[in-house]
């Protein structure tokens, strides 16, 4: 079990990488521009706002509870403003952004409902909201996770909201409308070494038996060649209705 994610900070900084498909996607969609203002909740080691940052000059900040990720994504050369603190309890004034993003975060996060109330509180109005996250079918369907390390699933599913749960939270503060969308993308799989180091927090959540037993199939299917796999995200969109004057 992880008790600070600053302790593997460093194997995250080094192994994670972002899914071009959605950093696109979190780009395209709700057109993002130079004049934006764009807060990247749980940020880790910052992928997702330093990218970003580069391709639009958005002016992003990347907020996360872990200094350890924070250091780790101040290496990052983008001109990104890094925050410590919880999404649960955003530092920020009414009104201080454009859009608001995570990304494999909502399961992290203790409070779902504040936080989902912060970022309402933060956004402007008519400003963006995306969380990326999993469903129980892309979390059975891991490659290679979810299939070389089966005792991942039942934690995962217990951790990770339950369907219908993102779109109730974001209405109920008056997020609208919610749509859903499924964001995959395809890579082959040479290199177990974001693996070795555990790069993912499920697999600090079971077993080093299962886990050796499961590093051990891995190794052996790489011996005959790369392993195609998939990455496979649901995004949840929605807006921040405008105030209309009575």
């Amino acid at each position: 079990m992880i008790h600070s994610f600053d302790s593997i900070a460093a194997d995250y900084a080094l192994h994670r990488s972002i899914h071009p498909k959605l950093l696109w996607r979190l780009i395209e969609l709700p057109g993002v521009n130079s004049s934006w203002r764009i807060l990247e909740a749980g940020c880790g080691t910052g992928n997702y706002a330093a990218s970003i940052a580069e391709i639009t000059s958005a002016h992003c900040c990347g907020l996360d509870p872990s200094w350890g990720m924070l250091s780790a994504a101040s290496q990052k050369p983008a001109p990104v403003s890094w925050s410590q603190a919880r999404a649960e309890s955003l530092p920020f004034a009414d009104g201080s952004f454009d859009f608001i993003f995570s990304v494999d975060v909502i399961h992290h996060v203790q409070d779902r409902p504040a936080y989902i109330r912060e970022a309402f509180r933060v956004l402007v109005d008519g400003g963006w909201f995306a969380t990326v996250t999993d469903s129980e079918e892309t979390i059975r369907q891991r490659r290679p996770l979810s299939h070389y390390f089966p005792e991942t699933v039942a934690p995962e599913l217990g951790r990770y909201p339950k369907r219908g749960e993102i779109p109730q939270l974001l209405g109920s503060v008056g997020f609208a409308p919610v749509s859903e969308e499924l964001v995959e993308f395809g890579y082959p799989l040479s290199d177990p070494s974001a693996i070795e180091r555990k790069a993912y927090s499920c697999l600090h959540l079971i077993s080093e038996e299962a886990f050796e037993q499961g590093l051990d199939r891995l190794k052996q299917d790489l011996s005959a060649g790369p392993i195609p796999c998939i990455a496979s995200n649901v995004v949840y969109w929605a807006r921040k209705l405008e105030t209309r004057a009575a």
